[in-house]
């Protein structure tokens, strides 16, 4: 018997800030690691994270650092960088960029190409962020489809959503709902080859 849905409205505030955690392999095989992979981020800054992967509260330029995607970059040449604290802290790629967007959902938040089959994934969001997370605790223990074996880094995660700790950072976006308040989100992701 499914749970009945509240017959009163909400008379105190909540936060919300849901997100999707789908994972993407545009190579066509959980064997081939999506490091392979060409990404474009349209974030110039991003939220950085301390050794327990919570946010510190500040907003860091990515330029002249591994964060950088700003321009289209194979993940492989930095996704290892452990001399780089954040990919250190991440152990990869676990991270919160903050959209050049101004959250218009017809701008490319994030664009992901295979360059073994050509398919191209184009996020499109309405959010002000967007985690990035490359697999990094895949440890061939989770068995999918077909017997497949998910390793390291065998799916990549584009999670569109406010900042996380968003709530206990007030002058980050607030993801405060008000009663009588609609929570929307939106965001498209648009398959293509290339």
């Amino acid at each position: 018997m499914p749970w009945p849905l509240p017959t009163r409205p909400r008379q105190k505030p909540t936060v919300v800030n849901m997100t999707n955690h789908s994972y993407f392999n545009l190579n066509g095989d959980p064997a081939v690691p999506v490091t392979n992979c060409l990404l474009r981020i349209n974030a110039a800054e991003f939220t950085p994270v301390d050794s327990t992967y919570m946010t510190t509260g500040e907003i860091l330029p990515v330029k002249d650092t591994p964060m950088d995607f700003t321009e289209a970059r194979v993940i492989e040449t930095t996704v290892n960088e452990v001399s780089y604290e954040q990919i250190k802290n991440g152990n990869g790629y676990d991270h919160n960029w903050v959209l050049s967007t101004a959250r218009d959902i017809s701008v490319p938040a994030a664009v992901l190409t295979s360059p073994l089959t050509g398919i191209r994934l184009t996020v499109y969001t309405d959010e002000p962020g967007i985690q990035v997370y490359t697999g990094n605790f895949l440890d061939g223990t989770i068995t999918g489809k077909g017997g497949k074996v998910y390793a390291q880094r065998s799916g990549i995660c584009l999670e569109t959503q406010h900042y996380p700790d968003s709530p206990n950072k007030p002058e980050w976006p607030s993801v405060l709902l008000s009663p009588g308040e609609t929570y929307t989100s939106n965001c498209i992701f648009k398959f293509d080859v290339e």
